[in-house]
């Protein structure tokens, strides 16, 4: 046999050993989705028997996402200053960093990753609506969200963004990763009379994978753990309207931290971050 026959031969017994690879690969992903959908219908049977009725395609999974580190990033918290008040002097009093432009405003940024922004002559560059100043400045930002929301003369429950009167607006940006939602990362923007007067809020950077990092737990798997905490009592609903699979940003050290999987559960009673590790109801929020 010639020595290019050989060599054909070894090629063809190649590809169709990587097609085979291929084939059990693929076999594999469709029954792990088969698996995964089965295990939320079951879920969903198991919470109707308890009174609770969800409709699975309300449930937004996000794939194999599990723990990951965070880190300050000292070039990112400039240039979102510097995009808001322009040209910024920089001080540093340590794990604070403090930006402020004479005629502009100030701004001051945590090694929490929190931030607060007051501005005296509105945003630098309007673009002709509330949202669109948003989202052309979060661009500039850098910043990655997955939702923008908006509260007309209102801000959310625990924010610490001023209240002005009836012709304020608070549009507040839910901070992703990878298109995946950081659930407590959130950055309000308000505007008064159609000025905007503040940004504050919570930013994560230098995202990176960890060794060993848990991953995230089925649908099914975590409405069964959350019919649980029911049965204690630690919550109280009877419809559950939207799941998402998403990020809960935690604070390490002074320049580190950690995002870890947990679910958003929106109730007809309010909406709560779930711990995907522990099963723990992170935080609450009365349904408005």
């Amino acid at each position: 046999m010639s020595v290019s026959r050989i060599k054909s031969v070894t090629i063809a017994i190649l590809l169709l050993i990587n097609a085979i690879f291929l084939a059990v690969i693929i076999g594999d992903t469709i029954a792990d989705a088969r698996n995964e959908r089965q295990s939320l219908s079951d879920a969903c049977a198991v919470l109707a028997r308890a009174g609770i009725s969800l409709d699975p395609d309300n449930v937004k999974t996000a794939g194999a996402i599990g723990a990951m580190r965070t880190a300050r990033d000292l070039d990112s918290e400039a240039l979102i200053a510097r995009t808001a008040l322009g040209d910024a002097e920089m001080t540093d009093h340590g794990v604070i960093f403090s930006y402020e432009s004479e005629g502009r405003g100030r701004a001051e940024f945590k090694s929490s990753g929190n931030f607060d922004i007051r501005l005296d002559e509105g945003a630098p560059e309007s673009a002709g609506n509330a949202e669109k100043t948003v989202k052309k400045l979060l661009r500039k930002m850098k910043i990655e969200t997955s939702e923008l929301i908006t509260a007309d003369s209102m801000s959310p429950a625990g924010s610490t963004a001023p209240s002005y009167g009836t012709d304020s607006e608070t549009i507040i940006a839910v901070c992703s990763y990878n298109g995946v939602s950081i659930f407590n990362c959130t950055i309000e923007f308000v505007f008064n009379n159609g000025s905007l007067e503040s940004i504050t809020g919570q930013n994560v950077n230098c995202v990176e994978p960890t060794e060993g990092g848990g991953i995230i737990s089925t649908p099914g798997t975590m409405l069964l753990g959350l019919l649980a905490a029911i049965k204690r009592g630690d919550v109280e609903f009877s419809e559950i309207k939207y799941v998402e699979a998403g990020y809960e940003h935690h604070v390490a050290g002074s320049f580190e931290g950690v995002v870890s999987p947990a679910w958003l559960i929106v109730t007809d009673t309010g909406r709560y971050i779930l711990d995907d590790a522990t099963g723990e109801i992170l935080s609450r929020r009365p349904e408005e």
